[in-house]
């Protein structure tokens, strides 16, 4: 009973009706639902590196006038999801990669080879921040997947535009500036990128705009992203999704990821219209009650918990 009124009491700011289990936490989902309004995020994959439950990997996309825009990571599963979402690959302007562990980037060759049934003939980019001694960069990463030596190698054409495939175009992000750059700058869709701290690899956020409206994919990082702090200061993001993978337990990574009081914190500073929670752990979602209420001593704006293909209309 203590945990039902607790979560009823954090929820009731985002809630005519406050939710009575742990379960109603969860935002709805409604695969095809993105694809009919004029600007949208859909959580493909909302889970971690352990298949321990439902989830897909950690894998995003952003609808603009009911085409799928942007896809950001594409962990395992986010295939199967992707396909659910009904998204197209000819409709993407660009693939974003916040950093390359596998939860994030196993589900790429998969969508790799979908897309060269797909008919598209513009280039495509591949952009993730630059490589590292453990961590490949873009190029790198694309070689040892589809390149001619590649575990996909078949797929090399994307790599050289040959036959009827487009061209993969990557993009290596500079991890060594805590400045703002930009990567796409089109008429009604811009991207940023800005570092973030993941312990020893090269990380990145994303600052999507469209519509008048602002999307910041905060990826993989723990409370020592300070360029990312001040790039959110005051940017009053439309949705601000971050990532829920640790409890609030003493001896949680906390090199790698925020805990809920650090989110708070982030999403308060940033002024978010509101927070979407995703990339969950075991760990996090048995420990939701703590969590939610280190994120209210905070943040006292709206907190929806995704689950695979949730989608957040704008």
């Amino acid at each position: 009973m203590k945990k039902t009124l607790l979560f009823a009491g954090l929820l009731a700011l985002t809630s005519c009706t406050a939710p009575t289990s742990a379960e109603d936490l969860v935002a709805a989902t409604d695969a095809k639902a993105c694809d009919k309004n004029p600007l949208a995020l859909q959580i493909l994959g909302s889970g971690g590196p352990i298949a321990d439950d439902h989830r897909a990997g950690a894998s995003n996309l952003v609808w603009l006038d009911g085409k799928a825009r942007l896809l950001v990571d594409a962990g395992a599963g986010s295939f199967v999801r992707y396909g659910e979402a009904g998204a197209q690959f000819a409709d993407h302007d660009a693939i974003l990669l916040t950093h390359f562990h596998g939860d994030h980037v196993g589900g790429l060759p998969s969508l790799l080879n979908a897309g060269s049934f797909a008919g598209r003939t513009e280039p495509l980019m591949l952009a993730g921040p630059q490589g590292s001694d453990v961590f490949p960069s873009p190029e790198e990463l694309a070689e040892a997947a589809i390149g001619p030596n590649g575990m996909l190698r078949y797929l090399a054409p994307y790599l050289n535009g040959a036959s009827d495939f487009p061209k993969i175009t990557p993009l290596a992000i500079s991890t060594d500036t805590g400045s703002i750059q930009n990567i796409l700058d089109g008429d009604d869709l811009k991207v940023s990128a800005v570092r973030v701290h993941h312990l020893t690899v090269p990380a990145l956020a994303y600052i999507v705009e469209a519509g008048g409206k602002t999307i910041v994919f905060a990826g993989d990082q723990s409370f020592l992203s300070e360029d990312f702090e001040t790039a959110m200061r005051g940017l009053k993001p439309d949705l601000l999704v971050m990532h829920n993978a640790i409890s609030m337990a003493d001896g949680q990574p906390r090199g790698l990821h925020r805990d809920g009081r650090s989110m708070g914190e982030v999403a308060k500073l940033a002024g978010a219209k509101k927070l979407i929670l995703t990339h969950h752990m075991q760990r996090a979602l048995n420990d939701m009650d703590a969590i939610m209420a280190a994120i209210a001593e905070n943040y006292d704006g709206p907190v929806e918990v995704a689950d695979d293909l949730s989608c957040f209309t704008l």
